[in-house]
């Protein structure tokens, strides 16, 4: 009888899912941390896991601008705020170009990452998965300079992920690029509440107010998100 690899663990609530004790979610742009990882952090957060939040750009060039201002300050403000809804430790917002991310030295950005994961005490990061989930190069970069920032300190990168399944709805009623991942790539099934996210969502209202496509995909998550391991917890830490 061949042996069938073992499926992706489902847990109903979350201790211990990921192991560690603190975490920094690296993120691109402000509203990263609420429209894709809030249900994460809301779960880790309850599991006692504090995370805080790296935000590359303050997200000035999107095409989204559904609050008046200027979408630099508009989103810093947000983030604050959104932060605050997930019960998020600490947040540093950088000051890097919107847009321009993969242009920028990656050793720059892998030692803001460092410096910042050494100040906060982080055990590990929470990025977006390998491909940007969207295929966005601002969301690539930032989980490329999580990864070797992981490797410098020895720490541990866990991704958010999206079955695909989900992306292939997506991609079909949008045209949008979301990149999925099988079962077997999946290491968890978290089971989620999305009261802390979808409050936290609101708060951006720059980027939220005409948004279907972020609508649809939680409707299509439901109350599960995924995760991967890009890089596992050492077995001494």
């Amino acid at each position: 009888m061949t042996a069938q690899r073992p499926g992706p663990s489902e847990v109903a609530a979350p201790p211990n899912v990921v192991g560690l004790r603190s975490m920094v979610a690296v993120c691109a742009h402000p509203d990263d941390e609420s429209f894709g990882l809030g249900a994460v952090i809301d779960s880790l957060t309850a599991a006692g896991t504090s995370t805080a939040v790296l935000s590359f750009t303050r997200g000035e060039a999107s095409r989204l601008h559904g609050a008046a201002g200027d979408l630099g300050v508009v989103r810093a403000t947000e983030l604050a705020a959104a932060a605050r809804a997930l019960m998020v430790s600490d947040v540093l917002l950088l000051d890097h170009a919107d847009g321009a991310l993969p242009d920028i030295d990656l050793d720059i950005l892998v030692d803001d990452v460092v410096r910042y994961a050494t100040a906060v005490g982080a055990g590990g990061f929470l990025v977006f998965d390998l491909g940007g989930i969207t295929g966005h190069p601002d969301h690539q970069r930032a989980t490329e300079a999580a990864l070797l920032a992981g490797e410098r300190l020895n720490l541990a990168v866990i991704a958010w992920s999206i079955p695909m399944s989900v992306a292939d709805s997506l991609n079909g009623a949008f045209g949008t690029a979301f990149a999925g991942r099988t079962e077997a790539e999946i290491d968890i099934v978290l089971r989620v509440d999305r009261s802390a996210q979808k409050r936290a969502i609101a708060l951006h209202a720059s980027q939220a107010t005409d948004n279907p496509v972020l609508w649809r995909r939680l409707e299509l998550l439901g109350d599960t998100e995924c995760l991967r391991w890009l890089r596992r917890p050492s077995v001494t830490g």
